[in-house]
């Protein structure tokens, strides 16, 4: 079989690259594939300590599948072809490991799709290696710690489960790390945001939803101190605006996230305010609004965002 490239979503965050990498491995030595990580854009901060610690080379950036001359490609930590490689509908989906919600997705072959709602692609991972008998390498161990932590914000995020909770100590083990030692380190490594233009920071970790009709961009930054981010918002939101008007977006939502004190601040430019302002029952003033306990995208805002836009 010739090559499948495996790869996260666009904006690539620690759990994609994390479970890009450990999945290329898994199917190297369980399937003997000739199956190579690659990664949808450059590693943000966070995910370049990530990789330095575990001395991990970060994933080569492709932009095409095609270009690479593959035919079969690997999904992980997404499903959706919006937040996938740009000729995605053009190659045939090998296998599909995610722990995100299904839409916009469908293949005209059979393919392996495992989907489970935990707390990172990573956990699924690791279901995997155990499901197959195959040893966990400690370098590999790391990154997939690294992406449960970065997904749960260590653990306090509330799509952790309780299998999250139970193998989190024993990747640690594996790799050779303390988990919270080790993971408060690893998150503050990705709160330098300080040094990145407005442009930078709203595509730190940032997906695509359509939602009814609606192309709305949902991005994510996690900070200690809310307030010097929202200190930047003028230029922030002269940022947000020109993606919108660059890429078609009805709404651009920002959430700020506290990994401290597990909050967030909601900035949203865009059509549809009422809508938002219903998702999460709140007044936005000044174009944002506290939300107070929400740390995680994936839970606490895209399936309200959804419910709202669907009225």
């Amino acid at each position: 079989m010739s090559k499948i490239l495996v790869f996260g979503h666009q904006n690539p965050d620690t759990d994609a690259i994390a479970s890009s990498v450990a999945f290329a491995h898994l199917l190297k030595v369980e399937d003997k594939l000739d199956a190579e990580a690659v990664a949808l854009g450059e590693v943000n901060e966070e995910t370049a300590f990530v990789l330095e610690k575990f001395g991990v080379t970060a994933p080569r950036v492709v932009e095409s599948a095609k270009a690479e001359g593959v035919e079969k490609v690997a999904l992980t930590d997404h499903n959706e072809f919006q937040q996938s490689i740009s000729d995605i509908e053009d190659v045939e989906v090998f296998a599909v490991v995610d722990h995100h919600r299904v839409a916009n997705f469908q293949t005209a072959n059979p393919l392996f799709m495992r989907l489970e709602p935990l707390g990172s692609c990573s956990s699924v991972i690791y279901k995997l290696y155990n499901e197959y008998g195959v040893e966990i390498p400690s370098e590999i161990a790391g990154l997939m710690l690294s992406g449960l932590i970065s997904d749960t914000l260590l653990l306090k995020s509330p799509t952790t489960t309780d299998f999250d909770k139970e193998i989190a100590p024993k990747l640690a083990e594996i790799a050779g790390v303390d988990l919270e030692e080790y993971g408060l380190a690893m998150l503050k490594a990705g709160t330098n945001l300080a040094s990145k233009s407005a442009d930078e920071l709203i595509d730190i970790d940032a997906k695509t939803f359509e939602l009814n009709g609606n192309a709305v961009r949902v991005a994510q930054v996690n900070t200690v101190d809310i307030d010097e981010v929202l200190a930047r918002q003028d230029e922030i939101e002269a940022a947000m605006k020109a993606s919108m008007e660059e890429n078609g977006y009805s709404d651009f939502v920002l959430m700020i996230t506290d990994i401290v004190n597990s909050n967030s601040e909601i900035l949203h430019l865009g059509e549809n305010v009422d809508k938002v302002e219903s998702a999460f029952n709140f007044k936005l003033e000044n174009n944002h609004a506290f939300l107070e306990g929400a740390v995680s995208r994936k839970k606490q805002v895209v399936p309200q965002l959804t419910e709202a836009f669907e009225k």
